[in-house]
């Protein structure tokens, strides 16, 4: 493509080399080289000469962004939770817009796994006792929760469910799910679930795992009165959206002893299409023991961090070459 035609892409996030390389095959590359964000005020002014914006978590793109970058053509978003992108200026605007949907999958259902066994075994507490100097052999302490034959339920059983029920059938748990649309009942029968109301889901579960999207609907669906209505000692995991899940009221909770632990990989500061989100994590959350806590981990393993930012590079190039993009949520017009 003659350079006075290439496109002109923007990158809001440090690339893999090869990725690089890829886009600048058929366009002019601007990229954010270090892991902090651009504050919004120089990303908008980068972006306001771009054609493309090849996004992250960090970013949040609405109505305001997009007027003042009247140039942007597509959206390509290195993620798979669409929550922080406001599709329905895009698609007014004329924006195409598209996402990874399944590369994040698995890597996000085996954390989630290991959060679990973290938190109900005190891997954490365990850890910091060996490091401390204070382990001098076993003794009969730190029991915990295991998952061998606990009831756990999954809100939501969307992919992320469904790969987290799959793993979860190893250890032999008793598995119960939430959600508006049923699982084909061979698909129950083969993850060995059963679907019922969230309150039931909710009250009936030793380990409650929360796999949403955020959407108005999810905000805070564990609420105070979730939290209220589970057993006493059960553990709630959060590896899909902070917002779902109030952190205030789950602070409260585990300092009542209502709520046996809890464990996140995202968290309401977050969800920045929230204009009332908290700024920072509760601190009585992240001084609790019975918490354990990663930074949006869901999907950092190497390779496939490599594959989800092809996955999106690929879709720029399709867009730019007039070919549908595999991950596209908002078409071009």
């Amino acid at each position: 493509m003659p350079a006075a035609n290439r496109p002109r892409i923007l990158v809001t996030n440090p690339l893999h080399q090869e990725v690089r390389d890829r886009l600048a095959r058929f366009a002019d590359v601007t990229m954010n080289p270090g892991p902090e964000p651009w504050p919004r005020q120089e990303l908008l002014r980068r972006a306001a000469g771009a054609d493309a914006l090849l996004a992250f978590m960090t970013d949040h793109v609405d109505a305001a962004f997009l007027d003042a970058c009247p140039g942007l053509r597509v959206i390509v978003c290195a993620l798979k939770g669409i929550d922080n992108f406001d599709l329905t200026a895009c698609r007014a605007r004329g924006v195409a817009v598209s996402l990874v949907p399944d590369l994040l999958t698995a890597p996000t259902a085996e954390l989630a796994i290991g959060m679990m066994i973290a938190l109900g075994r005190h891997l954490r507490a365990g850890d910091a006792l060996v490091r401390g100097g204070g382990f001098t052999g076993w003794r009969p302490t730190l029991y915990g929760l295991g998952l061998e034959g606990m009831a756990v339920g999954i809100l939501g059983m969307g992919a992320i469910g469904q790969a987290i029920a799959r793993r979860l059938a190893g250890f032999g748990c008793r598995m119960a799910y939430a959600d508006d649309r049923a699982l084909p009942p061979e698909t129950e029968v083969a993850l060995g679930l059963t679907r019922g109301p969230s309150a039931a889901v909710i009250a009936e579960s030793d380990w409650l795992v929360v796999a949403l999207p955020l959407t108005p609907a999810s905000l805070h669906l564990v609420d105070a009165a979730a939290l209220a209505r589970m057993k006493p000692g059960a553990m709630l995991v959060n590896p899909a959206r902070g917002s779902v899940v109030d952190e205030a009221a789950v602070a409260a909770a585990l300092e009542a002893g209502k709520l046996g632990g809890y464990a996140a990989d995202a968290f309401e500061m977050e969800d920045w299409a929230r204009p009332d989100r908290p700024r920072t994590i509760d601190a009585r959350l992240l001084r609790h023991p019975r918490t354990v806590f990663t930074p949006h981990l869901g999907s950092a393993v190497s390779g496939v961090r490599l594959a989800i930012e092809m996955h999106a590079a690929e879709d720029l190039a399709a867009f730019f070459a007039g070919r549908p993009m595999s991950g596209a949520v908002v078409p071009p017009p």
